[in-house]
């Protein structure tokens, strides 16, 4: 079943600039942990941000969200400056998150999971609805009413995505959707992921499967030691093997 349209809001259409990130420095405490971080992800567009562990890619995530504010530089989101407000305030504004490890609510049901996190926004024409994340995952109808606690590792990757789209974001962040998941369910994962970027969606995906992510990117920017060292098309960096190999441990 098709996805309604819910990319193209009000502002945010596809061509355009959804988030970009120009010069960022953060730091925990003494240790400086992103370098002048710098690249950009078009409207309806999905880039994925790869690295090896440790690179700095979630902390990039949480400059972004506004868990850490970067000591320098700007993150603007459809040209708004972002940088350094409080979380809520960019969720408001419409960055999602799905985040590593999931993190839904055990003891909350499936349809608890996803009401608490509703938010609508001025100029959103189709609105995400229970509905409409129900659609594109049919699994989570029939367990609405089960603790999300007692759902499979999937199912709950499942609950994470859509609880993410229940805040309608302008641009979903997406931190390792497929980790820990079986074959079968990474398959599912990116075959949400490239109907959400067939309907719009701007995505900025933190994986570690490069296959998966190579298949669903536009672009991609690759951080070794907090530093951007790639930054263009997928089908650019496919045809570099050894850049591949050197960054990534692949291929």
């Amino acid at each position: 079943m098709a996805i309604e349209s819910a990319g193209n809001r009000a502002g945010d259409a596809v061509g355009g600039e959804a988030l970009r990130l120009t010069g960022i420095d953060a730091l925990y405490g003494d240790s400086h942990v992103l370098h002048q971080v710098s690249f950009s992800l078009g409207a309806g567009r999905v880039l994925a941000l790869l690295g090896r562990n440790g690179a700095g890619k979630t902390t990039c995530i949480s400059s972004i969200v506004g868990f850490l504010a970067p000591r320098a530089g700007e993150i603007r989101l459809f040209g708004e400056s972002v940088a350094g407000l409080k979380p809520e305030v960019i969720a408001q504004k419409g960055i999602g998150l799905v985040p590593q490890g999931r993190r839904i609510f055990p003891t909350l049901s499936v349809s608890e999971n996803l009401i608490v996190a509703r938010k609508t926004r001025p100029g959103d024409a189709n609105p995400w609805t229970l509905k409409r994340v129900f659609e594109i995952f049919p699994r989570l109808r029939e367990r609405q009413h089960q603790a999300a606690g007692s759902l499979s590792g999937g199912e709950q990757q499942m609950l994470a995505i859509g609880r993410a789209l229940m805040g309608n974001p302008r641009v979903l962040l997406m931190d390792e959707p497929s980790e820990g998941l079986a074959p079968l369910m990474v398959a599912e994962v990116g075959r949400t992921i490239a109907r959400l970027k067939e309907d719009g969606q701007s995505i900025l995906l933190v994986e570690q499967n490069v296959t998966l992510a190579l298949k669903l990117a536009d672009e991609v920017a690759i951080l070794n030691t907090g530093r951007v060292v790639f930054a263009g098309s997928a089908e650019a960096l496919k045809r570099d093997s050894d850049l591949i190999t050197q960054q990534l441990g692949v291929y």
